[in-house]
């Protein structure tokens, strides 16, 4: 036979499982400890290519896309340096306003600072921060803001090495579109 199980009982044993399914949401959320046994990172790669107004070819860089929330919140976190010539293209879904930061903690520690390249939908670049180490920035907390659907990170001072700034255009491969 079954023994009675109260409504109280049935109540609590609920509440419980809510409570384990909100951790567990929690933890493999992008930023949650467990997030890389969820969605390990797998950036795709491809090679971009700056034209100025003329069409003039300025550089072509190697980079890693990302993608998934996952991949954009990692970034170049886990990435000892970059070379001249190699960057990271975070995709997103829709054009907008983004920000992103140059982190400083435990989970997210930049070890170099980053030029970050703003692009719209169309591949125009709208707008170029050079951003330091948090630890050598005005304001560590600073978000660095821009409009548009893809972000480019770059080594620090290549976009000023390479004369490349706004209104340039960024050519980006289908593949990345898809």
């Amino acid at each position: 036979m079954y023994p009675d199980v109260s409504p109280r009982h049935l109540f609590n044993l609920a509440a419980v499982g809510l409570l384990i399914l909100a951790a567990i949401l929690v933890l493999s959320s992008p930023g949650g400890p467990l997030a890389g046994l969820f969605s390990p990172l797998q950036y795709g790669e491809a090679t971009v290519t700056i034209h100025d107004e003329n069409d003039t070819t300025l550089a072509t860089v190697d980079v890693r896309i990302a993608d998934t929330e996952h991949e954009r919140w990692v970034g170049l976190s886990e990435t000892d340096t970059l070379e001249d010539g190699e960057g990271m293209l975070f995709v997103h879904e829709n054009t907008g306003t983004y920000a992103y930061v140059m982190p400083d903690d435990d989970d997210r520690n930049m070890s170099f600072p980053l030029d970050i390249i703003f692009i719209d939908a169309d591949g125009q670049i709208t707008t170029v921060h050079h951003a330091p180490l948090a630890e050598n920035a005005d304001n560590p907390n600073q978000g660095y803001r821009g409009q548009g659907r893809y972000v480019l990170e770059v080594p620090y001072g290549w976009t000023n090495e390479t004369g490349i700034g706004v209104g340039d255009r960024v050519s980006i491969p289908q593949s990345v579109h898809d």
